[in-house]
């Protein structure tokens, strides 16, 4: 498959706190915030800036979900202006939840193509400025409106409907998606950008206030006010910024139809370390049923035939996940090939996505092999939809550069000599969906 035609590097990344309010900052003041973040890390950026801007080798690449949230139209020139980009180029992307993720590949493409040496991936979303129900109704609009929002569908409703369907179809429990939220939540508890840090256990996941039926509360993350940069770079110039930089070895993405009753059936497309046996069991599968996303597989059997990844679970240190539901983390466990369709069940009881060194107090046998969210996820973290997978993306970074104790005062989350890692980004019921990889390179 294709692959990037020159290299590109995460140099820096910063991000603001994630709370259900920020009510004393603008969503401009948020960005600027983690813009300064960021290049606190590069003395020489300044510099470089304005000469890149000089030659048009500077640019930016804005991402948040919706307007009305903001109640601006056109907020990402106002964010780009803010921070001093003007008059650089910029471009807003928007497509859901995967927001970020999709912000975050056209800055890499921009600095693949060679049309920009150095450029500035920047999201936000301020949700508090509309009460839970309008945000939850304005998110619901990322679904058919025709066919499916106005009829009531919510995103709980769907996730619900999803991990309904699931639990029935492969025998996965909720005290399985329970552990999910568990870890996540601890995860957070060393983490002082997260929204939502709380020792928890499985019995508060599944006493928590009922949402919409398996859902609790503790399954869903929250809406969120927050903003997040990361800055990309060419080889020269990252090298010039960092002594830590950071290449990006692989990218993909999928999509798939908006209405998940629109979707045709399809083989399961096999990642190809599965072997002849399994895909005999793919076979069988109704797929993709509402209890699987085809764009996830497509994202990520393109990240890893570009970055030579033949095994992730063995290949991989870290993944941080777009974890909007706990069923949704589940899913993509199987998504990425970090087991078979339909054993994210097993997958979860065996501990390989949890952190080796923190004590979630039940047992997991093979605990600590490929930590999944070692932030905390969204389910932690908050959700401040144009700002996560960016906030995704600069925990990855900060992981490979052995920054973790550095940014969060604790070294708990850093993975012992992180060489290589992801982040992952999905909108609505698995409509665009992205995978980016990402390797230490000093």
């Amino acid at each position: 498959m294709g692959v990037l035609s020159r290299d590109v590097y995460m140099v820096a990344g910063g991000v603001t706190k994630f709370a259900k309010a920020h009510p004393d900052k603008t969503f401009q003041v948020m960005v600027k915030e983690a813009f300064d973040s960021a290049i606190k890390d590069m003395p020489e950026f300044e510099a470089l800036k304005e000469k890149l801007m000089e030659t048009h080798e500077l640019g930016g690449v804005g991402s948040y979900f919706s307007d009305h949230f903001t109640r601006q139209l056109m907020a990402g020139i106002m964010a780009h202006e803010y921070i001093g980009l003007c008059p650089a180029p910029g471009v807003r992307v928007e497509g859901g939840g995967a927001t970020g993720g999709l912000c975050v590949q056209e800055g890499v493409r921009a600095v693949a193509s060679g049309d920009l040496e150095l450029c500035v991936c920047y999201g936000f979303e301020t949700m508090s400025r509309l009460p839970t129900w309008m945000g939850n109704y304005i998110i619901s609009k990322a679904s058919d409106q025709r066919r499916n929002c106005d009829l009531g569908g919510f995103y709980t409703m769907f996730y619900a409907l999803m991990a309904d369907r699931y639990m029935s179809e492969f025998g996965t429990t909720r005290e399985q998606l329970a552990r999910i939220s568990v870890k996540n939540h601890m995860n957070a508890l060393h983490n002082p950008y997260s929204q939502y840090p709380k020792k928890l256990r499985v019995e508060d996941v599944l006493n928590s206030e009922p949402i919409a039926t398996p859902f609790t509360a503790l399954d869903i993350c929250t809406m969120s006010d927050g903003a997040a940069v990361l800055i990309l770079a060419s080889h020269d110039i990252a090298h010039r910024l960092t002594d830590r930089p950071v290449k990006i070895i692989g990218m993909g993405a999928g999509t798939d139809s908006m209405a998940m009753e629109d979707r045709p059936r399809r083989k399961v497309p096999v990642f190809p370390w599965e072997d002849k046996e399994l895909i005999r069991y793919y076979d069988s599968l109704l797929y993709p049923d509402v209890h699987s996303f085809n764009a996830g597989r497509v994202a990520a059997k393109k990240a890893y035939s570009q970055a030579g990844i033949t095994d992730p679970l063995d290949q991989l240190d870290f993944l941080e996940i777009h974890d909007a539901f706990t069923m949704s983390e589940a899913q993509t466990y199987e998504d990425l090939g970090l087991c078979p369709c339909g054993d994210s069940g097993k997958f979860i009881d065996k501990g390989y996505a949890f952190m080796d060194n923190i004590d979630y107090g039940f047992e997991l046998p093979e605990k600590g092999k490929l930590p999944v969210n070692p932030s905390g996820g969204l389910l932690a973290c908050g959700h401040p939809i144009g700002a996560t997978g960016i906030m995704q993306a600069v925990f990855s970074l900060w992981q490979l550069q052995h920054r973790i104790e550095e940014k969060f005062g604790d070294d708990a989350l850093q993975i012992k000599d992180a060489k290589r890692g992801g982040f992952h980004s999905h909108a609505g019921t698995g409509t665009y969906i992205t995978l980016t990889l990402a390797e230490r390179a000093w």
